[in-house]
């Protein structure tokens, strides 16, 4: 079967278009969870060999999102609300102590091209969160957490946290995907923790990000809770019937 919304890819860098290409597909739901494909499959997608496709599925069973089924090839990595709360308690914590310990160097070796390109993410994130248009916010707000948490200058740090922010978008993707209207229900704060940042300002940074996890958190769980309680109430009429 055809992964959805593949595209050729060129041949310089294969390995990394073709993990980025499907990153893209699980962020975006197109490629749901439990999804099953083989190597020769996506190699034959994208007109490539499989020796780049499985190079570039490893990379992403190394991120969590794909799991190697022996004599079977791969699946989309199924997170449940648990692995949920893990990881926005785990990124709380990591960036608790990022804020706390290296808010203050930002202004010191901060470039004005790299305030104005977070900046510009921030501004964009906000539109998209404002307007409730989930697919131009993913983006965004991938790229404004990676680039903010960039400045303080450790790249590990980074690479954590990014890694997370991609898991949780994958478990809470198809649960936003079914509200009808977003508008109003996505945090908009990433101009002001921005602000926060730049003028060195632990406390309030802090004080943001908590309020971005646990509205996020809240969010996601009311709405796993509203399926939850649906599909109990189907099992309960069809039982009853």
């Amino acid at each position: 079967m055809p992964v959805p919304g593949a595209s050729p890819v060129k041949r310089n860098t294969l390995r990394q278009q073709i993990a980025d290409a499907l990153c893209d597909e699980v962020l975006a739901g197109r490629l749901p969870a439990g999804r099953q494909f083989t190597v020769k499959e996506i190699a034959q997608q994208y007109g490539v060999s499989a020796t780049p496709v499985r190079e570039a599925l490893l990379d992403l069973c190394s991120q969590g999102l794909l799991d190697v089924e022996e004599h079977r090839g791969f699946k989309v990595h199924d997170f449940t609300i648990d692995d949920f709360r893990h990881m926005v308690d785990a990124r709380t914590m990591v960036v608790e102590g990022v804020f706390r310990h290296y808010v203050e160097k930002p202004l010191k070796t901060m470039t004005p091209q790299a305030l104005a390109s977070v900046s510009r993410r921030a501004e964009e994130a906000e539109r998209a969160a404002r307007s409730g248009d989930l697919d131009i916010l993913i983006g965004y707000d991938l790229r404004f957490w990676r680039e903010i948490c960039g400045l303080v200058g450790n790249p590990y740090v980074s690479d954590f946290l990014q890694r997370l922010r991609v898991q949780t978008w994958v478990f809470t993707v198809p649960y936003l995907r079914r509200v009808p209207d977003l508008r109003g229900q996505l945090w908009t704060g990433h101009s002001e923790l921005t602000a926060a940042v730049t003028r060195g300002d632990p406390h309030d940074s802090e004080r943001l990000i908590a309020a971005y996890n646990a509205h996020f958190r809240a969010l996601i769980e009311r709405l796993v809770e509203r399926e939850e309680s649906r599909a109990r109430n189907r099992t309960s009429e069809v039982n009853s019937s």
